[in-house]
């Protein structure tokens, strides 16, 4: 069976250092940091005070205030990049077939705000169940692709998938495969996240997950970095419109790059730890080259996933260095994290995009926060710390793992 081919003809971007696609792409280019001290809640009784918040958003800058109220955060930025994207691909909705054009998002916690508020609000009145009718609603981790479906009249498949920080790379691996099959000729594929609440602050310090450098919280998420103590908690979305490359081509779409395959994985170690030699991120890199079907040597760079945690940063080097063999060494490798925070599911699309931005521009954003040189990894290889670096890059890899041992690989090629 011949697979069709498909592109990525339009982006949209909100995230810690940039609220659109060509403001995040120039906050990566120039190394820049999105953590600060929190500002929606005190952080003060926090042991880390700092997240990488998304700034200066007004939702009524967006929606009325009735609709504003019936969304939580994660979903009013969902339909914001949405927009942002389908505004970039200029699709006519009278010009495609509806039927063929589908949502697949990628979340992995949903309306949590939504939720703490409410579970808040009972027990503030004297535990009397009385819910916002809208809970559930906003709270539901597919409200995000049902919203989007709504507002474009897209009735190809909708559904969200869900699988710790590999949600979003999941979601778009899933619309390359409906588009290759026929399913759809178009998808809005991304993901949204909107953790930075209390509850999602508390959880993840009860696990000792978060970076507690509060003295500097700018230089806080240090991938690679000697003295790295944990990720740092960012918000956001990304879009992307993916197309079958006949289907773009006949409308003249502006193609950004295309989609050459996907890979997935399953560590089968432990509930939130890698596997220490990388057994799982090994198998999805080389699940995904299968797929594209490219050599290791083909490859020119690699969006890590990266999140500044002592065992993660280990374990991906060691994968790498297992995938590519000498070519390790001829790789440009960088965590965008370093800059954007972890965006939970929402990381996966919001790095494909940095990669899409990557092949079109032929720079690779760095690494940055990078002070100290860690003797458990191997400093000969180019993690593009602190500055970004011109290249000509024809092939972009994106890995994202996630709690449970979900691991997915992406691949991008310049057309």
């Amino acid at each position: 069976m011949t697979l069709r081919r498909v592109v990525v003809t339009g982006i949209g971007a909100l995230t810690p250092i940039g609220n659109s696609a060509p403001d995040y792409w120039a906050g990566l280019k120039n190394g820049v940091s999105g953590a600060a001290r929190i500002t929606r809640f005190d952080p003060e009784k926090f042991r880390t005070q700092f997240a990488c918040e998304v700034k200066n958003f007004n939702a009524e800058d967006h929606f009325d205030r009735k609709e504003a109220r019936k969304m939580d955060p994660f979903t009013q930025y969902a339909l914001v990049v949405a927009e942002e994207a389908m505004k970039d691909s200029k699709l006519d909705l009278n010009a495609i077939n509806l039927d063929k054009a589908g949502v697949i998002w990628g979340s992995g916690i949903g309306g949590l705000m939504t939720f703490q508020e409410e579970v808040r609000s009972y027990v503030n009145n004297d535990s009397t169940p009385r819910f916002n009718p809208f809970f559930i609603p906003k709270m539901i981790a597919d409200i995000s692709s049902g919203y989007i479906s709504i507002k474009y009249g897209f009735r190809g498949p909708n559904f969200v998938t869900v699988s710790a920080c590999a949600s979003s790379t999941n979601a778009l691996i899933d619309a390359l495969n409906y588009i290759r099959l026929g399913h759809m000729d178009v998808a809005i594929s991304g993901g949204s996240e909107a953790a930075v609440t209390e509850a999602g602050m508390g959880g993840f310090n009860a696990m000792k997950a978060l970076s507690e450098r509060n003295d500097s919280p700018e230089t806080a998420s240090r991938p690679f970095d000697k003295d790295r103590d944990g990720f740092v908690l960012g918000e956001g979305a990304s879009a992307l419109i993916l197309e079958e490359y006949e289907h773009a081509k006949a409308r003249g779409a502006k193609i950004y790059a295309e989609i050459i395959g996907g890979g997935m994985s399953a560590d089968a170690h432990h509930i939130t730890a890698p596997h220490p030699e990388g057994l799982g991120a090994t198998n999805v890199m080389l699940n995904a080259l299968a797929d594209a079907k490219i050599k290791p040597e083909e490859v020119d760079y690699i969006n890590v996933h990266g999140t500044s945690t002592p065992l993660g940063d280990i374990s991906e080097t060691l994968a790498i260095k297992k995938v590519f063999g000498d070519h390790a060494y001829n790789l440009n490798i960088s965590s965008t994290k370093s800059m954007t925070g972890h965006l939970l599911g929402a990381a996966g699309a919001i790095e494909a995009v940095a990669c899409v931005m990557a092949l079109e521009h032929g720079v690779i954003p760095p690494t940055i926060n990078h002070f100290t040189d860690d003797d458990q990894l191997d400093n000969k290889l180019n993690l593009t710390f602190n500055k970004a670096q011109e290249r000509k890059i024809n092939v972009a890899l994106s890995n994202t793992f996630g709690f449970g041992g979900h691991n997915t690989s992406i691949i991008f090629r310049k057309i």
